[in-house]
C-alpha cells in the first residue's frame, strides 16, 4: 500500500513540476517579447487568427488541368463518377471535333462510377453517342436554351445529341447521373 501512494506522490510532483516548466517558458518568452521587460498581455484572438471553415464545393479535382490536357470541363458532383483512362466496361461519352483539344482519347472519355449512384455536372460540346456501364444513364443536354433528356439503360450503345436531334444541331452534355 505505501507503494502506491509513494507512487501517486512522486507523480503528482512531477506533472506539477513538469507544468510549472511550461508554464515558466510561457511566461518568460513573454517577458522577454514585451517592451520594457514586462509581462505581455495575451493576444485576443481576430478573424485573420481562425481558419477558414471546412467547406466542400464539390468542386471537380484538377478540373483546370484536364481542361487543359482535354479540352473537357469538369464542374462538380458527388465525387462518384471520375474520369479514368478508358476500358471495357466503363461509360463511354463520344464528342466530336476533339482531335485537337484531346490529345490522349480523341474525344473518347470515360467514366467510372464508384457506389450505387453518382452525378457529375460537366461541359462537354458536341456529344453524339454514350455507351453505358453496368449503370443506368441519365444524361442533361442542352444547344442553346433547348435541353435534352437521354435516360440510357444499362449495356447500351446510345446515340445522343446531334444523332437524335432532327437539324442534326450539336448538343452540349452538361450533366452525367448514374444509379444500378
Amino acid at each position: 500500500m505505501r507503494s502506491i501512494t509513494k507512487m501517486v506522490i512522486v507523480g503528482a510532483v512531477a506533472g506539477t513540476v513538469a507544468v510549472s516548466g511550461v508554464v515558466g517558458a510561457v511566461a518568460a518568452d513573454r517577458t522577454a517579447a514585451a517592451p520594457g521587460g514586462t509581462a505581455a498581455a495575451p493576444k485576443a484572438l481576430t478573424a485573420d487568427d481562425t481558419p477558414p471553415p471546412a467547406v466542400e464545393d464539390f468542386a471537380y479535382p484538377g478540373a483546370d488541368q484536364i481542361f487543359a490536357d482535354r479540352g473537357i470541363r469538369l464542374k462538380s458532383g458527388d465525387g462518384h463518377i471520375v474520369l479514368v483512362p478508358c476500358a471495357p466496361g466503363l461509360l463511354e461519352v463520344d464528342a466530336r471535333n476533339m482531335a485537337e483539344t484531346d490529345k490522349v482519347g480523341g474525344g473518347r472519355f470515360c467514366f467510372t462510377t464508384t457506389g450505387t449512384s453518382g452525378r457529375l455536372s460537366l461541359e462537354l460540346p458536341s456529344t453524339y453517342a454514350v455507351s453505358t456501364s453496368d449503370y443506368s444513364v441519365h444524361l442533361v443536354m442542352v444547344n442553346g436554351t433547348e435541353t435534352k433528356i437521354h435516360d440510357l439503360k444499362p449495356g447500351t450503345w446510345n446515340k445522343v445529341g446531334e444523332l437524335t436531334d432532327p437539324q442534326q444541331r450539336p448538343f452540349t452534355l452538361m450533366e452525367i447521373t448514374t444509379s444500378k
